[in-house]
């Protein structure tokens, strides 16, 4: 007889969901669940038990499809009653998605929790533990402590874990409860099978996160027992049932890797225990296979969370450099990113290994993936020094000029920034600030802009001259494609307004500096070429009735064209 009711509740709901998929409009769909509804709420009315496991079963169905199905909530707390573990499987699960811990309704299922927390069947006792760690409540959370205490002494492996894994969510919920499974989490770390042990590191690791007492006593204790279990889990064929692609329980490696990192940070006794286990899983983990490469990069991040050798330090940097290589862009992000992360830190070796790698992440500016792009850009401004300004700041430049249009104000004001920052010599960074005007003056803001006119204002009376009259012949040679950038053109009318008696006056400006591979394309005698009066009073009148004269440009043209009034001679220009 069960075997039929089964059969008639399965194609029920089978039916239930061909007829929801058959629906070729939102109405339709809307029109099948509201029907249904109507069934399940009238028979839950009927308090028919016969239907109600099959009328939870489509209520939950419908609640995943993403319709009210709150109606349901105390038919879950009837099937959890039930001695049936179908009943109470299902019962639990609807609690879990229907319940959450701020309703007052969850306080009626605190006594079957206690309950099945007492039954002999340990599949029950697996679902009760469960729906706690899920749902609980601080009140929930006294009033259940006691039990799950009991549990994670337990003497069924499958029991201990879940009950360790419940427990993460009472310290969470009512913290003063740590100190009762602190020492029954310890004792979790001496076990053999590996999914208890994994849980009791994930207690251990969340317990410190919250008490910095519980991982100082860690680092006293545990440290040793850490770094014995992690050299097990590295000896090829230690544990063949958990093998995942020639790996030992990756799984379990990097939740102790994870503990590692935060008993290691700040302490200086605990980094030197675990020195040596961090070099092996560095150095012998297979980068071959996505497994490898997650445990590397966890090693990583604990390397460089504690306070690990400047030897070590540089290892990891290596495997991150390596990891720049690989042809999966969600590794050469994550090592992007942890990168950038490592290059904000002061220690020496960091930034020395770090520029070893310089070639690979400038290479990244060039990928095709943006996310790539935008990371390796992030990380480009931080290894720019004195040394190798020049360098980094071509790359940063070519970049500039492709970049998305959305992203050129920003990046144009970093590479200006760190131009003066670390200039060889003021004239360097007034041709590196026009290179940006050329590349993204259309995309600037007011604040680039103001620091290029503010830099060239305040330079040498010899810059003033170069800088006005570059400006000026960029203008005059290369056309629309400089007078399409709003930023070149302002802070050129500016400059012959306030420097246009340098301008046409003779000399040649100064020689210009040798630049080597960042020399300007535009060559010398071009540069300093001085105009006539007349010559930029056209220049001038050519952007003011050009189709690029924006207002803003207009106001500098008026501005500046009365400041010459004051600076030319010729009559006829004047007038």
């Amino acid at each position: 007889m069960e075997k039929i009711i089964s059969e008639l509740i399965t194609t029920r709901l089978r039916d239930m969901i061909k007829q929801i998929r058959a629906a070729k409009t939102m109405a339709e769909e809307r029109a099948v669940i509201a029907k249904e509804s109507a069934f399940i709420r009238t028979s839950f009315k009927s308090e028919n038990s016969g239907t109600r496991y099959i009328n939870v079963q489509k209520l939950l169905y419908i609640y995943m499809l993403g319709y009210p199905a709150h109606f349901g909530q105390m038919e879950c707390l009837k099937l959890v009653a039930s001695p049936r573990f179908m009943d109470k499987r299902l019962g639990y699960l609807g609690i879990m998605l229907l319940l959450d811990e701020n309703q007052e309704l969850l306080t009626l299922v605190t006594n079957s929790l206690k309950n099945d927390m007492n039954n002999s069947n340990i599949q029950i006792v697996g679902l009760a533990l469960c729906t706690l760690g899920n749902i609980s409540s601080s009140e929930m959370a006294r009033d259940l402590s006691g039990e799950v205490e009991k549990l994670i002494a337990s003497g069924n492996s499958f029991v201990r874990k879940k009950a360790a894994l419940c427990a993460i969510r009472l310290i969470h919920k009512v913290p003063d409860l740590l100190e009762n499974y602190q020492t029954k989490a310890i004792q979790l770390l001496h076990e053999k099978h590996h999914g208890v042990l994994l849980t009791g590191v994930t207690l251990l690791t969340e317990m410190c996160k919250i008490d910095s007492n519980v991982a100082e006593d860690l680092r006293k204790t545990s440290v040793p027992v850490l770094v014995r279990h992690l050299k097990n889990l590295t000896t090829p064929g230690y544990s063949p049932e958990h093998d995942v692609s020639g790996i030992t329980d990756p799984f379990l490696q990097v939740k102790i890797l994870r503990l590692l990192r935060v008993l290691g940070n700040g302490s200086t006794f605990a980094s030197d225990a675990m020195n040596d286990i961090l070099a092996q899983v560095a150095t012998n983990t297979d980068a071959s296979k996505n497994v490898g490469n997650a445990i590397l990069y966890e090693t990583v991040l604990t390397i460089m969370d504690i306070e690990s050798e400047n030897s070590l330090r540089v290892l990891a940097i290596n495997i991150l450099g390596r990891f720049l290589s690989n042809k999966d862009n969600n590794i050469r992000y994550v090592a992007l990113t942890t990168l950038t992360k490592t290059s904000q830190t002061e220690v020496n070796a960091d930034a020395s290994s770090l520029q070893r790698h310089r070639a690979t992440i400038l290479d990244c500016l060039r990928d095709p993936d943006v996310s790539i792009r935008h990371r390796a850009l992030d990380l480009s401004f931080f290894l720019i020094n004195s040394q190798n300004i020049r360098i980094l700041t071509r790359e940063l430049l070519s970049f500039l000029e492709v970049a998305e249009a959305d992203i050129k104000s920003s990046v144009a004001s970093r590479i200006v920034d760190f131009a003066g920052r670390f200039r060889p010599n003021k004239r360097w960074e007034i041709d590196t600030t026009i290179r940006v005007m050329r590349a993204a003056g259309a995309n600037v803001d007011s604040s680039t802009i103001n620091h290029c006119i503010k830099l060239i204002t305040t330079s040498a009376r010899d810059l003033q001259l170069y800088a006005v009259r570059k400006l000026f012949n960029l203008i005059r040679l290369e056309g629309d494609l400089a007078l399409a950038q709003e930023g070149l053109v302002v802070v050129t009318v500016w400059c012959i307004g306030e420097f246009g008696d340098l301008l046409v006056s003779g000399g040649d400006g100064g020689k210009v500096s040798g630049l080597g591979e960042d020399e300007d394309p535009i060559g010398q005698s071009d540069y300093m070429t001085a105009p006539t009066e007349r010559q930029v009073a056209d220049l001038l009148d050519m952007i003011l009735k050009g189709p690029f004269a924006t207002l803003v440009v207009k106001e500098y043209i008026v501005t500046g064209v009365v400041k010459l009034t004051g600076r030319f001679s010729d009559a006829s220009v004047l007038e």
